[in-house]
């Protein structure tokens, strides 16, 4: 056999051998790339459910937490004005107030307490307010976020589809 003809059979032989690398790799890249990435989602998504899973399983002690800080707030306010209360009792008892400015105390007293739970009431209302408007506000991001996750996902798919376009 000649040195060309030789020559020829194995550069052929050396291309149909490329090529069928090339087809292999072809075929065997998108089976290894999805398995990995697969896994990585798998893997992902456990580890969202686990941190979401531990938050709600915490939102019990957050709340009796706070109930227990609440109690414990007014119960210091309360002993506070009990013991104003009981010093000017004694205060009112030994410089001998008259009737009149016992009268006129009370109805300070009375004015003062009727204002401040009128002001409580107003508060409560405006935090109530505040609360329930956060809460839609949240409702309003989850729907969205649906929404913005979809118009994401369009956004990936025609880059992934223009760039693959292009690679073939």
């Amino acid at each position: 056999m000649s040195k060309s003809l030789k020559n020829s059979k194995h550069q052929i032989r050396s291309e149909q051998i490329t090529k069928h690398q090339i087809k292999t790799e072809q075929t065997k890249k998108p089976e290894t790339k999805s398995e990995p990435i697969q896994d990585f989602f798998a893997i992902y998504k456990q580890n969202i459910e686990k941190y979401f899973g531990t938050m709600e399983k915490s939102i019990p002690k957050y709340y009796q937490t706070l109930i227990e800080l609440q109690q414990e707030y007014v119960q210091a306010c309360e002993n506070m004005f009990n013991t104003i209360l009981s010093v000017q009792k004694e205060f009112a008892s030994k410089t001998e107030m008259t009737s009149e400015q016992l009268k006129a105390a009370s109805k300070f007293l009375s004015d003062t307490v009727d204002s401040a739970i009128n002001a409580r009431k107003i508060r409560d209302e405006m935090v109530f307010s505040s609360i329930d408007t956060a809460k839609e506000n949240i409702k309003e991001w989850n729907k969205q976020s649906q929404v913005i996750a979809d118009m994401n996902k369009k956004i990936a798919q025609s880059w992934v589809s223009a760039f693959m376009t292009r690679h073939t």
